[in-house]
């Protein structure tokens, strides 16, 4: 179990304790299904540090933020109390996200191969939508789904082996 691990699961029972739900936190399942982005950090050895490429730099990726956030402040603009996708409302969901036959097959793949919930199913289409948006995609398509299924780690059975 790496280091990483310990403070999440420190972080679930702290949560568990004080929201009340002793019984109710499988594996920390409940708290964990209610986080959008779940990404396990691995250490990176000093020589493949070392030997990385330049990257994006900070101020290219802002402003590709920027552009998304323009993007959906225009796209809810008409839509009370919702500012972002992450608060997009299920009618919200099948109205901007509207998957093709491949991005749906891959969604329904993950769905099953890793037993995810509907809220889960919620957060993966969300993300997805914000991917696309970053990329100035207008549609989300099957590598935008198969990102944001990349950032559910936690929500696999394996996550703290």
């Amino acid at each position: 179990m790496t280091t990483i691990s310990i403070y999440i699961i420190a972080a679930m029972l702290t949560i568990s304790l004080l929201t009340g739900m002793k019984n109710s936190c499988k594996r920390g399942y409940i708290i964990f299904d209610r986080i959008d982005l779940q990404v396990e950090v691995e250490s990176v050895p000093f020589e493949d540090i070392a030997k990385a490429p330049k990257g994006e730099s900070s101020a290219a990726i802002r402003e590709r933020v920027l552009k998304a956030r323009q993007i959906q402040n225009e796209r809810y603009k008409d839509v009370k109390g919702v500012h972002c996708n992450a608060q997009m409302t299920t009618s919200l969901l099948q109205k901007y996200v509207q998957l093709d036959d491949q991005a749906l097959n891959l969604l329904r793949t993950a769905m099953k191969k890793f037993n995810l919930s509907a809220r889960a199913y919620d957060r993966i289409l969300k993300v997805s939508r914000t991917i696309a948006d970053l990329e100035g995609a207008e549609n989300v398509q099957s590598h935008h789904i198969a990102e944001a299924i990349g950032y559910r780690n936690l929500d696999r059975d394996n996550w703290v082996e």
